[in-house]
């Protein structure tokens, strides 16, 4: 009897394709790198959990790193940057000659990187959407009365 395409092409590539979930590839990404049907694939997650509970955990790796990196980029954050720069050292010989010789200078500097508006704005309308979200709703419970006056006839100067 034939092998389905799920133990052919995707039991032998849970590896590389927990790797593309985990890089953040689509499922219409990853079903196409596999050359099956995107409603195969989801027919897959259907029929074998460990294969979409394998989905979800390696796509929740990606989904926290970029949390954690929106979170320090919101906060802002220091980090330390070394630099080397090509230099050129004076020797002075025994004989009293001075020879000049290659070197490299180590510089170490540590950078801040000032906190992002722009990703407080985001944190928060995801987060606390209550407090942060532009929209507001707004609820009025009660009645309401009008009242019009009716227009006075044409050529009535009384006002």
């Amino acid at each position: 009897m034939a092998q389905s395409k799920y133990e052919s092409v995707v039991l032998p590539n849970m590896i590389r394709i927990e790797g593309w979930a985990r890089d953040g590839l689509s499922e219409q990404q990853i079903a196409k790198n596999l050359n099956i049907a995107y409603s195969t694939f989801n027919v897959y997650k259907e029929k074998y959990p460990e294969f979409s509970e394998a989905l979800k955990r390696t796509k929740e790796v990606a989904d926290r790193e970029v949390e954690n990196s929106l979170f320090k980029r919101a906060m802002g954050y220091e980090y330390t940057e070394t630099t080397y720069e090509r230099i050129e050292n004076m020797v002075v010989e025994p004989d009293g000659s001075i020879k000049m010789e290659p070197g490299t200078k180590i510089k170490t500097v540590i950078k801040q990187v000032a906190p992002d508006v722009t990703a407080q704005i985001f944190w928060l309308k995801n987060r606390k959407p209550a407090e942060w979200r532009d929209k507001r709703e707004v609820n009025v419970d009660g009645n309401m009365t009008f009242s019009v006056k009716p227009a006075p006839p044409p050529g009535d100067d009384a006002t």
